[in-house]
């Protein structure tokens, strides 16, 4: 049984019939690769290619060798999505439940990763008091790399609005031991969501908003692949962003933008 080929035909809608025609092959072959036998090549393309995945999450090859790994072959690219807004809300949750370590958010203002779960606070909280490190790292709402992005979104200010609004989401969080809330004023070439040794990477498309952008779920291999990579870039942010302080700043009164 080709348990991945099944769920990610489920998490994408796709039918086994659908998928038969569009890789041109008769639904009986489709069911063999869904009983676990291994499709031509060319076939395995055209699967990864119709179901927008890497094709060794598909059919693992075997044991990579390390130039492999080394070079990112994809052994870490667990899957994709045409876009932020695609991902089940069921993975966000699942993935934060899940954290034992260490959760790390990088966005400029997240607003979906609070409107999407009410109870995200309590929920950061109670993995911060089981001994998980959360930082949440926002876009300074009055900063120029906000201002750049609003034009460049042909949004005008509505960026700095929509920060200010997230951010009145984890006010609660500031007196919680293990959970720090910072603001970064830098270029965001991706918005990050870290959850141990998963991360979800949201790469920017010029003028477009965040959700309408792809993104790519990677699992930690070792340290010369891209998840470390895009890991380090999360450190350096971090490292120059400065602890939130709303009584000092101000904020919007409610969560809503």
């Amino acid at each position: 049984m080709n348990e991945r080929l099944h769920s990610v035909l489920a998490q994408r809608g796709v039918s086994p019939e659908s998928l038969a025609e569009a890789c041109e092959v008769d639904p009986k072959t489709v069911s063999r690769w869904l009983g676990g036998r291994v499709p031509h090549p060319r076939h395995r393309f055209h699967v990864a290619q119709h179901l927008r995945v890497e094709e060794t999450f598909l059919w693992p090859t075997p044991p990579p060798s390390a130039s492999q790994t080394s070079a990112g072959s994809g052994v870490e690219l667990v899957g994709t999505y045409q876009n932020r807004a695609s991902v089940p809300r069921d993975t966000w949750l699942s993935l934060l439940k899940g954290a034992q370590k260490q959760i790390g958010v990088l966005v400029f203002s997240g607003t979906f990763f609070a409107q999407s779960n009410p109870h995200v606070a309590k929920m950061l909280a109670e993995r911060a008091a089981d001994g998980v490190q959360v930082r949440l790292c926002f876009g300074e709402s009055n900063g120029q790399a906000a201002a750049i992005r609003s034009r460049e979104e042909g949004i005008g200010d509505t960026l700095g609005a929509k920060i200010r609004a997230s951010l009145t989401y984890y006010r609660s969080l500031l007196s919680e031991a293990g959970c720090e809330v910072r603001l970064h004023d830098t270029t965001l070439y991706t918005s990050m969501f870290r959850y141990d040794d998963n991360l979800l990477v949201n790469p920017h498309v010029w003028g477009q908003p965040a959700s309408a952008n792809p993104l790519l779920h990677l699992k930690r291999v070792d340290a010369t692949g891209w998840f470390d990579n895009y890991a380090q870039s999360f450190e350096a942010v971090w490292a120059t962003a400065r602890p939130w302080t709303p009584d000092q700043e101000g904020t919007s009164p409610h969560g809503q933008d």
